[in-house]
């Protein structure tokens, strides 16, 4: 049997913070390997009004509650925060958590929280990822304790310190997105994991891209950890009933219309959905849970769907 990594991320948007909490500690008490939340300051799946928690705070409270699952954001956004001062946010939370943060990295894309915030959106997504490749090499000198110093046009850094440093002696840093021509390429260089969606033909094709990338630039592609998120997990042995759970979660989420082909029905419909993820490679797969974090699909998604998966692995 291979190995097979499941994550979860906890919608942190349209729920109590009680809740969220509870989430986070019942994916640790399960044996989740990941335990993940968004970094935006609106809702990002349906309406964007309405309540959402931060989601750096979030993770530090899970970090404290939890004692094995490793904690990290999907995906942090480059445009909210200095890097030399996220990469100190990086190794805080890895103290908080002994030593198991993820720090996870985007180029950020929901310019209406950007607008409404005051935060510099830039001209387009071409300069964000100009933004972002400046912003890693500073963060990834800063947790290695190189203190790094950089005079780009975006950012700037001097002999910069970072103490204490992280509990790990390599923090590993995720990098989100599949942007063939930047993204990818920045994963390559710099990134210790990856997170591509789309579907199972996008992810197949940015694979192929990505290993590309990584013969360019001299990088051995087997020390990039492959993950891919796994769509919104709903299981009952009824499938109708599972389907009517899924529906309610969008509802209570003001999502018109629920996604499609999403991994909604028993173990078995769950396990062959995502089959083809782990025969192309992508063995570390994140659950998405919205409010209310059903306990049984929680539950049985680690016990019964990871087991089906690594006998295939």
């Amino acid at each position: 049997m291979g190995k097979i990594k499941v994550g979860a991320l906890c919608w942190n948007q349209h729920t109590e913070w009680a809740g969220l909490l509870a989430a986070g500690i019942r994916a640790d008490r399960l044996g989740y390997d990941t335990l993940w939340c968004w970094d935006h300051l609106y809702p990002i799946v349906g309406e964007p009004r309405g309540p959402i928690f931060e989601g750096w705070l979030t993770n530090a409270a899970w970090a404290q509650a939890t004692s094995q699952v490793r904690i990290g954001l999907m995906v942090g956004a480059n445009t909210f925060r200095n890097p030399a001062h996220v990469a100190k946010m990086a190794a805080t939370l890895d103290h908080i958590s002994g030593g198991r943060a993820i720090l996870g990295l985007g180029g950020a894309w929901f310019e209406e929280e950007h607008h409404d915030f005051g935060i510099e959106f830039g001209s387009g997504f071409p300069e964000r990822l100009r933004w972002l490749g400046e912003a890693l090499p500073i963060i990834r000198g800063m947790l290695d304790g190189t203190e790094p110093t950089a005079a780009g046009p975006r950012y700037a850094s001097l002999h910069t310190r970072n103490e204490p440093a992280p509990v790990q002696a390599h923090l590993p840093i995720l990098v989100g997105g599949g942007g063939e021509k930047v993204t990818l390429k920045l994963v390559a260089k710099y990134a210790d994991m990856n997170n591509i969606g789309g579907g199972l033909e996008a992810v197949r094709r940015k694979e192929a891209i990505l290993l590309e990338h990584c013969a360019a630039v001299g990088r051995d592609p087997s020390e990039i950890e492959r993950t891919t998120g796994a769509g919104v997990v709903f299981i009952r042995d009824d499938r109708a009933e599972a389907e009517r759970l899924f529906r309610a979660a969008f509802e209570h989420n003001r999502i018109a219309k629920p996604w499609e082909n999403q991994p909604v029905g028993t173990p078995e419909d769950v396990a062959a959905m995502l089959a083809p993820y782990v025969a192309l490679g992508y063995r570390h797969l994140i659950a998405g849970f919205p409010a209310d974090y059903d306990e049984e699909s929680m539950t049985r998604f680690v016990s019964e769907v990871k087991p089906m998966l690594e006998k295939l692995a």
